[in-house]
């Protein structure tokens, strides 16, 4: 599975399971869809571009282009959006602030072993924002979102990053899931999760 970066060759040549993200300028208050759905379009070569929610609110392209899939998230005054060919694909983006209460709230809604390792790292502020982002990331693609427990999904840090260690057997196997963590711009944090999907 690749991963493209902020290119805007069209999106038609993505191979099964390649990955294509942005991040824009977004006034703080302003609905982000429809900034989203430009891009999409403009990636897609289809002004025309339709872009609905399911039940849960989780955006999806409508046909001709259902073989993609779109996801995008908000904070501060950036937008950032990924599109994916046969794969499912969730971002977040988050800005970078003091957070004195991270390993109180990891301690709440993380892993044990997540949050031993945040309370022992130099940077907590910027540690649990990784953590943050990478799960979000994956349930954002998943399509439940934070409601279905941050603590069903743990991360562990090796030699590129944080990867995705164990999970709810209702997100598959944690060996499906690819993640790439970002640092899109200065004062901002960002991670992609994505899962090809059968063909």
């Amino acid at each position: 599975m690749s991963l493209s970066g902020r290119s805007s060759g069209p999106a038609a040549a993505l191979d099964p399971g390649a990955l294509r993200w942005t991040w824009l300028p977004h006034p703080h208050g302003q609905a982000a869809q429809p900034t989203a759905r430009d891009w999409l379009a403009t990636q897609l070569g289809d002004p025309a571009l339709s872009v609905s929610r399911d039940a849960r609110q989780r955006p999806h392209l409508d046909p001709p282009h259902a073989e993609f899939d779109c996801n995008w998230s908000h904070s501060g005054e950036r937008l950032l959006i990924a599109l994916a060919h046969r794969a499912r694909v969730g971002v977040d983006l988050e800005r970078v602030h003091r957070r004195p209460r991270a390993v109180e709230i990891a301690r709440r809604y993380f892993t044990p072993a997540e949050t031993l390792w945040l309370a022992g790292h130099e940077d907590r502020d910027r540690a649990f924002l990784r953590l943050w982002c990478a799960k979000e990331a994956v349930l954002k693609a998943h399509g439940h979102g934070l409601s279905f427990g941050l603590d069903r999904l743990r991360f562990e840090p090796d030699a590129d990053g944080l990867r995705l260690a164990e999970c709810d057997p209702e997100l598959g196997e944690p060996a499906q899931w690819r993640l790439q963590e970002i640092v899109p711009g200065p004062g901002y944090l960002g991670a992609l999760a994505w899962r090809a999907e059968p063909q």
